[in-house]
């Protein structure tokens, strides 16, 4: 359990690539610490000379439920506030990743999820998918930066406010998941896309991957950490714990 960096499979272009696992069952709801370790694990496959491009995927049903909300219950201020800056590196890592960053998706992809994808350089996703933000239904705020990065703005915002879900076919359709496959095919595809970009000049690909973070039109970063201050707003009026009291309740 935790978060380990591996080579993929000795094959024909597979040199230069680092595939970053994550494991938290049942659901990869990751804790403060969970969170911390994705980032240091991000930033040291950027760090290595010889990676050209990192695989990030993960183990179990699904490959991100967010935050350990759990967590959250149990120790209060300080763990939402461990939350909010471990989540703010592990996004920022993979956006900031000096080498190309593919997602690899299946299942739930939720909250923290978004964080991750939305950041990340591309995304192959199995069919079975789903994208979403249940921020509202979780006593939070955040991560409507990336999820503005997968679909048009009027659809962020909808599914933002009811909590819905977007199926892989769906953000295909928008441009924002390079293929949806079926889940057996998964890490074939994303090692598959990841030994195409790994097979270019690595010193170029940093240097484009850092052209192209230098012309987004939204400081992912900045935009991130401002929508965090409402989420801690929501927690000193009591509308968060209100929330948040009731998950569990119902089998959330």
């Amino acid at each position: 359990m935790g978060v380990s960096t591996s080579s993929p499979e000795k094959g024909p272009g597979t040199d230069g690539i680092a595939v970053i696992t994550v494991d938290f069952p049942p659901v990869n709801a990751l804790p403060v610490k969970g969170w911390f370790a994705l980032a240091d694990a991000v930033r040291a496959a950027g760090r290595d000379p010889e990676i050209r491009c990192v695989v990030l995927t993960a183990q179990g049903r699904g490959f991100n439920a967010g935050v350990d909300i759990k967590e959250i219950q149990r120790d209060g201020p300080s763990a939402l506030i461990g939350a909010n800056h471990a989540c703010a590196e592990a996004f920022a890592a993979v956006y900031d990743c000096a080498v190309p960053v593919v997602a690899a998706v299946q299942g739930h992809c939720l909250g923290g999820g978004i964080g991750l994808v939305g950041n990340a350089d591309a995304i192959v996703a199995s069919d079975d998918a789903t994208f979403g933000l249940p921020e509202l239904d979780r006593g939070a705020l955040g991560a409507a930066t990336h999820l503005s990065r997968l679909v048009p703005h009027h659809l962020m915002r909808a599914l933002y406010y009811t909590s819905r879900t977007a199926t892989a076919a769906e953000l295909h359709a928008h441009g924002s998941v390079w293929r949806v496959v079926p889940r057996e095919r998964l890490t074939a595809a994303a090692l598959g896309l990841a030994r195409e970009i790994a097979a270019k000049d690595g010193q170029l690909l940093r240097l484009a991957k850092a052209a192209i973070n230098g012309i987004d039109p939204v400081d992912v970063r900045r935009s991130y950490r401002f929508e965090q201050g409402f989420t801690f707003e929501a927690d000193l009026s009591g509308v968060a714990d209100r929330v948040r009291g009731r998950f569990g309740r119902d089998g959330g």
